[in-house]
């Protein structure tokens, strides 16, 4: 089949109106939600002859793939890909494609305004104001602690955790730890970080940062890897923020340390079942303050996103090296 005619296009998010119409001007488009219960069986149907498709927040298992026999292509419009098999896309040579560097920045102001957040108690004060608490200049009991000239430590050192650690080192003095599969050499990569930034071990970095930031991917060796024993470690009176993903926190161990350790407080963007269920502890934890996974969610960032995502699939239904193929060859 030629790569000029009509390909079966399944969108399952959906996607800004100009990106749908670049899709119907080239190929057979399907818009299916499969979350929305009467689209579900329209989703489902469209695999069967589905050769690429676009979307996120949906986990496309081993079974969904198995009934999409033609899929050449998985464009998701997400940096991270942890909802798509890896291997089974790797036997099957069906190419996966992604949406990282446009939501870098957008990421790291969500991660650093909870870090904010946290530190200077910003929602629940907020909401003393909203409530009609506010009668007259708060105590001592209600202070929030300083965020600058304070040690970050943050767990991953890729895009995302680079723009976390310009914010807190050059916006607010803050000495950065990072902890990362290989160091960085500051002076070719990032030279206006150089001497700000420490290259650490997991532990001792748990051991001095005043705050820990997650800005790791979710992988096999990342999953569950902050427990009872790493919030164990982490220094009396320092604040846990999670803005990666939510399965990489012993969500259990997160509440003893709150609840019984001596960690201040935790900001959490992310979760391990999501929305957050409504019995969910993290949900009212006067410590916790919890955003609903709102990283890249901005309208300028969102549509950028849209935009590539768009774009790989068109370029890679064309016969094309798309713009951001994720690498499947080492997995």
């Amino acid at each position: 089949m030629s790569d000029t005619v009509r390909k079966n296009i399944l969108v399952f998010r959906e996607l800004p109106p100009d990106q749908l119409a670049r899709l119907h001007a080239q190929h057979k488009v399907t818009v299916a939600n499969p979350r929305v219960p009467e689209q579900a069986a329209r989703f489902h149907d469209a695999l069967a002859t589905t050769e690429g498709m676009i979307g996120s927040s949906y986990a496309i298992d081993e079974g969904l793939l198995a009934r999409a026999p033609q899929l050449r292509v998985i464009s998701s419009v997400s940096v991270g890909v942890d909802n798509y098999p890896l291997s089974a896309l790797a036997k099957r040579a069906i190419m996966l494609c992604h949406t990282p560097g446009v939501l870098t920045e957008t990421t790291a102001d969500t991660i650093f305004s909870l870090i904010m957040a946290s530190s200077r108690r910003l929602v629940e004060l907020a909401n003393l104001v909203r409530d009609g608490h506010w009668r007259r200049n708060i105590g001592e009991d209600l202070y929030g602690w300083d965020v600058h000239a304070k040690t970050l430590g943050i767990l991953g050192f890729g895009r995302i955790g680079q723009a976390l650690a310009r914010r807190a080192a050059l916006g607010f003095g803050m000495p950065v730890l990072y902890h990362n599969l290989h160091p960085v050499d500051a002076a070719k990569e990032l030279p206006e970080l150089l001497g700000k930034i420490t290259h650490t071990p997991l532990e001792e970095l748990l051991r001095r940062a005043d705050i820990v930031a997650v800005v790791l991917p979710l992988s096999d060796e990342t999953r569950g890897l902050m427990g009872p024993r790493e919030f164990a470690l982490m220094k009396p009176g320092a604040i846990f923020v999670n803005g990666a993903r939510g399965a990489i926190v012993q969500e259990e161990a997160l509440l003893q340390a709150l609840d019984h350790g001596t960690l201040r407080a935790a900001g959490l963007d992310v979760f391990a079942t999501e929305p957050l269920p409504l019995n969910s502890p993290l949900r009212t934890h006067p410590k916790v303050t919890a955003f609903p996974h709102i990283g890249s969610a901005t309208f300028e960032t969102r549509h950028a996103m849209a935009v590539l995502a768009t774009t790989n699939l068109l370029q890679a239904l064309a016969g094309e090296r798309p713009l951001a193929r994720f690498d499947l060859s080492a997995v």
